[in-house]
């Protein structure tokens, strides 16, 4: 099956690997008993759902996610059902991809017009006025 991540790029599912682990924190007895939290892992050096420069660009953006495997390890614990906390784990890898498939702006290098060099060199030179001013003279001392 495919995930949709935007109109030109879909995710294999089975490149997504789920482990359901014991969530951390309250819960009382049924803490220790269900396995509600789940370990989401995808293999970015592995994928062949996602282009290269996408996946260059994934890497920076997953940060501490990112095994020396290459591998993204997104935990989802935040909700008691385990159903729930799939669909969060999938939905926070959904949302980086997408993040990641953005390809950034490239900056325009550009340069000021004649008319601010000329109101920064005037505002420069009212400023010096104003200290000039207020130098000591040999007349008042």
């Amino acid at each position: 099956m495919l995930i949709p991540i935007n109109r030109h790029l879909f995710l294999d599912d089975s490149e997504v690997e789920e482990s359901f682990i014991r969530a951390s924190g309250p819960g009382g007895q049924n803490v220790n008993k269900v396995s509600s939290a789940v370990q989401l892992r995808f293999d970015l050096s592995r994928s062949r759902s996602l282009p290269e420069e996408v996946r260059g660009r994934l890497a920076r953006l997953a940060g501490r996610r990112l095994t020396r495997d290459d591998v993204i390890v997104i935990t989802a614990q935040r909700y008691r059902t385990q159903e729930r906390n799939r669909q969060d784990a999938l939905d926070r890898l959904v949302a980086l991809i997408r993040r990641a498939a953005v390809p950034p702006t490239r900056r325009r290098p550009t340069k000021p017009s004649a008319a601010a060099k000329e109101r920064r060199l005037e505002a420069k030179a009212r400023r010096a006025t104003v200290k000039e001013r207020r130098r000591a003279t040999p007349e008042r001392e």
